[in-house]
């Protein structure tokens, strides 16, 4: 049974060998194209879920749900997905650079740096400013409630302006970094 799936392994890879030769002599090179497929599919996603949180998510939590309080925390446990898809987008972009461009220093072409600003941009949303906001927000009990004068709910409109800031920074820089990796030549 072993020898019979070595034999297919070995049939596999003598396949995939003699096809990448025949791509490469086509002046096409098969892993290029996946690692540049890899890279608009891992921003597109990114950036289109950006824009389909704002345009969608938000819009309908705040006009569905029968609170504000209610609708925040859908927001909230929704960014949260959205940044952790992010991070997992960024570093499947940053990989696939490096590997397009055999070397670390793919990672200083215009449109990485922007990934790279994109993810920093990202944690730094979710791991200091909407934590700052989840705990001023357990402090409310109710942001719903608590009067837009007092210090704690001041607090949380900053924060909030903040993270809407950097998720409007996020994707521009995301809408970037795709037109400069769509134009770019494989290489």
């Amino acid at each position: 049974m072993r020898t019979a799936v070595y034999e297919a392994c070995d049939n596999l890879g003598m396949f995939w060998s003699a096809l990448w030769h025949v791509f490469e002599a086509a002046g096409e090179i098969p892993m290029n194209n996946f690692l540049r497929f890899l890279q608009v599919l891992a921003l597109g996603a990114w950036v289109g879920s950006i824009v389909y949180f704002a345009a969608v998510v938000t819009q309908g939590a705040f006009r569905v749900l029968p609170t504000m309080d209610e609708a925040g925390r859908l927001v909230g446990f929704t960014l949260a997905g959205l940044h952790f898809m992010g991070g997992i987008a960024a570093l499947i972009y940053l990989a696939a650079s490096v590997g397009l461009g055999r070397s670390l220093l793919a990672l200083v072409k215009p449109a990485a740096i922007g990934v790279i600003l994109m993810l920093a941009m990202t944690l730094g949303s979710q791991r200091i400013v909407i934590a700052r906001m989840d705990a001023l927000r357990a402090q409310m009990g109710s942001v719903e409630a608590t009067a837009s004068t007092e210090p704690l709910r001041a607090e949380f409109d900053r924060l909030h302006g903040i993270s809407v800031n950097l998720e409007g920074a996020v994707l521009l820089i995301g809408v970037a970094s795709l037109f400069l990796t769509v134009r770019s030549k494989s290489t």
